[in-house]
């Protein structure tokens, strides 16, 4: 086996990437890395520098590790800003660093592509090896394999990654018929706010639309960009994206992305969230608006989705960071995993002890959530 490092997807080429895309996890398909990369979202200047690791074998790909060198912790939503901090009072350089994940993305799927038939412990161990030459020959301070499935963690912690956990909410469908039936399934507070709140917003008399696939057309790309930066703005918030990243998934993904736009009396665009879906899963994403209206993020980021979801009869809705607020609409407390792997030996067991005490903190609040389960018993 052999492993190169390349800088752009686009040098491997579509076909052999598509060989190895993951089920149920669009954020790795050939066209979203492509789109980030074509449009300068990564790249020099953004704290996002591609080293991807591929892996061949008799001639053809065989196994890929999306790969960053990262020189600081933005666009990861694993926050780790106080380790870095300490590094620095200790004068210690904490970046560059490694980052396995998708940029700007807390969406938990594969972190290492392997072609279904061929030995993947054999793949992912020199991928592994391959990653740590990487770190070695770039001075990181550190690898981190971000939004990591269960499943995968004893990959990275055979070869001592620290496991830490994270909090997000997300919903899954019970086999729901429609969203009415959806709604019986919860308790009656929570039936009659979610009731209530969709139809305080019918008397805005707005029109709300959901398009995928051919109905999605270039200006829809333009619409969502402009929402993106005004909630940016308001946020006073850096945007990570920008129109080029946008103008191109809305054309090379659109079997794969889900638009619900929101236009006023007069027709006019208002708001608007992009969504990302594959298979049996679905991602909420990014939520623009120019204009408030009562209750208008909960039906498009999420009741509108959530009927999408059952339609479609998706099975996973994993609707972003954070958000207690998701728990009374249906989105039930989920731990995401990451794993960590730090060079310097002290440091290494300070964070090592920080995240097994972080652990107990979710599993605590956790416990305290399902209290407030949203569901019937």
């Amino acid at each position: 086996m052999r492993v190169g490092l390349i800088d752009a997807v686009e040098q491997v080429g579509e076909a052999a990437w598509r060989a190895l895309e993951p089920p149920d996890f669009p954020f790795f398909d050939y066209e979203f890395l492509d789109a980030l990369e074509k449009s300068g979202s990564v790249g020099p200047g953004t704290g996002w520098s591609p080293v991807h690791l591929v892996c061949e074998s008799e001639g053809r790909l065989v196994g890929i590790m999306p790969l960053y060198l990262k020189t600081d912790s933005y666009g990861e939503y694993v926050f780790d800003w106080e380790w870095a901090h300490a590094y620095h009072q200790h004068g210690v350089p904490y970046y560059p660093k490694l980052v396995a994940a998708v940029p700007f993305t807390p969406a938990t799927g594969p972190r290492i592509l392997v072609r279904p038939d061929v030995d993947r412990e054999a793949i992912v161990r020199t991928l592994l090896d391959a990653a740590r030459e990487v770190g070695e020959e770039n001075r990181a301070s550190s690898t981190h394999a971000l939004f990591v499935p269960e499943g995968d963690l004893e990959d990275f912690q055979e070869r001592g990654f620290a496991v830490r956990h994270s909090l997000q909410f997300h919903w899954r469908n019970r086999g729901h018929a429609s969203f009415d039936d959806y709604l019986e399934t919860l308790v009656s507070k929570r039936r009659r706010q979610i009731s209530r709140e969709r139809r305080q917003l019918a008397e805005e008399n707005l029109t709300i639309e959901r398009l995928t696939g051919e109905a999605l057309e270039p200006s829809h790309a333009d619409t969502m960009y402009r929402f993106y930066m005004a909630t940016a703005d308001r946020k006073w918030g850096s945007p990570y994206l920008n129109r080029a990243f946008f103008r191109e998934v809305f054309s090379t993904m659109k079997d794969r992305l889900l638009f619900v736009l929101a236009r006023d009396e007069a027709g006019r665009p208002i708001a608007g969230t992009i969504n990302f879906y594959k298979d049996a899963a679905l991602f909420g994403r990014h939520w623009g608006a120019v204009e408030d209206r009562r209750n208008l993020h909960f039906e498009l980021c999420y009741y509108q989705t959530i009927e999408f979801a059952i339609e479609r009869e998706i099975k996973l809705f994993e609707a972003g960071a954070q958000g207690e607020h998701k728990l009374a609409r249906g989105f039930l407390p989920t731990l995401t995993r990451s794993a960590h792997e730090l060079r310097h030996p002290a440091f290494r067991r300070a964070i090592e002890r920080f995240v097994e005490e972080e652990k107990e903190y979710l599993d605590q609040a956790v416990e305290e959530y399902s209290r407030h389960d949203p569901y019937k018993k």
